[in-house]
């Protein structure tokens, strides 16, 4: 296999796999488990996950990170403001909701980043990013209204979580831009969620939560810890080394197509004609950004 087949297949799978994760949490919500419980759940079991994987792979980097006073307090505003919002907002958004509207929602965050860059480079947008940033806003509005404005299709808090997970998810990737520079992803994502987790331990309710365990259960938190946060998250990442940030992007799209079959399929959840012409304004918001990113990409190569 190619190394541009090899890291399309790993990105797609990446993305089928956080699909799956949001249907997952929304399964593990309607069986008893709390937001915030799943959150802490979700944080505390895959930051220490991911810690172990650097204590036996580059335990010498992870202790440098450690010692390093500055990092460590770049990483409590991860953990706090990037993390536990961005993870608390979506599964909240599910619960309002469902896997599918919330994880198309979420994709609303592409759009606010550019619209954020232009308004502090003082850069006027392209066509192309003012035709993306007016299908990003329409989208989530004819998810919402189904084209009456007297009615709301979603629950006015599902629709504000959704948006405001895409606002958090802005900060999960602004915010450890330079860390991850310096130290690599997996012992920020993994220092940051563990830290979020414990931060969280005492107020979340985890302590006094009474564990109602089923085969079910089991795969649930499966798919939400191991195949929808480590493993997707390590494909993701070797498919980006192998394809490139801007492509991989692109392909992990399909994030929020598999979140609505997933739903579809193991939730029985319904959708209709309007939600998926919402659904795919923003998807298209997302890929025309995508492409004209690669775009300049190829150029760049070239010259």
């Amino acid at each position: 296999m190619s190394k541009i087949a090899k890291g399309t297949l790993l990105t797609l799978v990446a993305g089928i796999a956080w699909g799956l994760s949001g249907t997952s949490g929304q399964y593990l919500m309607v069986h008893g488990f709390p937001v915030l419980v799943l959150t802490n759940i979700r944080l505390l079991i895959a930051g220490v996950l991911l810690v172990l994987y650097m204590l036996l792979t580059n335990q010498k980097k992870l202790f440098e990170m450690l010692k390093d006073r500055e990092a460590m307090m770049s990483l409590v505003l991860f953990a706090l403001l990037g993390l536990f919002l961005n993870q608390f907002a979506y599964l909240k958004s599910i619960y309002e909701s469902n896997a599918g509207t919330a994880t198309v929602l979420q994709y609303v965050c592409p759009v606010g980043i550019l619209a954020y860059t232009c308004l502090k480079d003082w850069v006027a947008p392209t066509i192309t990013e003012v035709l993306s940033m007016i299908l990003a806003i329409g989208g989530p509005f004819l998810i919402a209204t189904h084209g009456q404005l007297d009615h709301l299709s979603v629950t006015p808090a599902g629709l504000f979580w959704g948006l405001f997970a895409a606002f958090t998810y802005a900060l999960y990737i602004l915010i450890p831009i330079q860390l991850i520079k310096r130290w690599g992803s997996i012992p920020v994502i993994g220092v940051g969620m563990t830290l979020a987790g414990l931060a969280l331990t005492p107020f979340s309710g985890i302590l006094h939560f009474h564990w109602q365990l089923s085969m079910e259960v089991y795969l649930a938190l499966v798919g939400i810890i191991l195949v929808g946060t480590i493993l997707a998250y390590t494909l993701f990442l070797k498919g980006t080394s192998l394809v490139g940030p801007v492509q991989s992007s692109l392909l992990a799209a399909v994030e929020p197509i598999s979140a609505v079959f997933f739903a579809f399929l193991l939730m029985h959840e319904q959708f209709y004609l309007l939600d998926f012409i919402g659904m795919f304004m923003i998807l298209s918001a997302v890929v025309l950004i995508s492409i004209k990113d690669l775009i300049l990409e190829k150029r760049k190569g070239i010259l």
